[in-house]
């Protein structure tokens, strides 16, 4: 018998209308539920008829137009308007504190690469989340955590080529005209590997900001990227690292931002529990952090209904990264809720 623990993993497929359906569909039992008792949709919704919407639409439609098809086709899935969803999408521009949080630690331990993450969010989405595994025509295909309602791609996720993914939310109080960061991050799960995922963010107009782990198989590189409107900046992760929900990069000092106060917690805990460790990193290691509780101040493990972020822990993912595919282990409430490896596919060959 399966536990409250278990994740669903959907399979869906074909062109980007049809994808976007049926991830409408997927998501429409819970979605008009979330959004009523959601205080980001009463803010974002303020936003219809902007100006700045239509100029963020324009970005997204010249630059990654399938996207805007796969947003429509969920719109078309949940019953909702077409503007609704893609204002939904667009949170991170307009409100600049959407309640998406996480923890992310990148680590190497001997000839293993580990990407571990907390993915938190609303508490309302505790056991309303799902995987979806997303086969479009002509891409890579990936398996990911889906938000109802949200493109695939902002959580944690790897595509079949071998390509990690995992996100964290950066509260960048100045936008611009650009792509929506939520549609970034899912283009990057287009790419064949690290290089084009990098090429992706840096000739992409970003309207906003995300700071992405990223890993790929066959790859040696562990990369920790801050991508915003007004600049990209890259580390090597030569042993571990972690990273919460603001700018640390040398060089982030000039850009405005929200730091909060779970933010600026959960990444002095991180640095002190990784100064702690001794020996080979395991995926033990990782989880146990991602798992801490502080003795003081407000946790990494996020678990308080009275959270100040109005987030809770939703998953923890622990990916392992190899020459040839992934491996992905999922979490919830410290039980394990889905083991699965994302098999690397070969890229297709032009025909003679």
């Amino acid at each position: 018998m399966a536990s409250k623990q278990d994740l669903s993993l959907f399979q869906v497929g074909g062109e980007p209308y049809d994808i976007g359906y049926r991830l409408g569909e997927l998501a429409r039992p819970v979605f008009a539920e979330y959004m009523e008792q959601s205080s980001a949709w009463r803010a974002v919704r303020r936003w219809r008829g902007d100006s700045f919407v239509q100029q963020l639409r324009a970005a997204a439609e010249a630059h990654f137009p399938a996207l805007l098809v796969e947003l429509d086709g969920m719109a078309a899935g949940l019953g909702w308007p077409a503007e609704d969803i893609f204002l939904w999408n667009c949170r991170g521009e307009l409100i600049h504190n959407a309640p998406d949080g996480c923890t992310t630690l990148a680590a190497v331990g001997g000839n293993a690469r580990f990407i571990a993450h907390n993915e938190d969010g609303d508490p309302f989405l505790r056991e309303r989340c799902a995987l979806v595994e997303v086969r479009p025509a002509g891409k890579p295909g990936f398996v990911s955590f889906y938000y109802p309602g949200s493109l695939p791609g902002h959580t944690f996720a790897a595509n079949r080529a071998g390509l990690v993914q995992a996100i964290n939310n950066l509260r960048i109080r100045v936008p611009a005209a650009g792509v929506p960061r939520m549609i970034l991050a899912r283009a990057v799960l287009d790419a064949a590997s690290l290089d084009e995922a990098l090429h992706i963010m840096r000739d992409t107009p970003a309207a906003s900001g995300f700071h992405h782990t990223l890993g790929c198989a066959g790859d040696e590189r562990l990369l920790s990227v801050e991508a915003s409107a007004k600049r990209r900046s890259v580390q090597t992760v030569s042993t571990i690292a972690g990273h919460a929900n603001h700018l640390i990069h040398s060089g982030c000092e000039a850009e405005a931002q929200i730091v909060t106060d779970s933010s600026r917690d959960r990444r002095a805990r991180v640095e002190y529990l990784l100064s702690t460790l001794a020996g080979p990193t395991t995926p033990a290691t990782l989880l146990n952090v991602l798992q801490d509780r502080a003795p003081a101040g407000l946790p990494i493990y996020r678990d308080d209904p009275l959270d100040p972020d109005d987030e809770n822990t939703l998953a923890t993912a622990l990916f392992e990264i190899g020459t040839d595919g992934v491996s992905l282990k999922v979490y919830r409430e410290g039980q394990r809720a889905l083991d699965t490896v994302i098999a690397g596919v070969p890229p297709a060959q032009p025909r003679a």
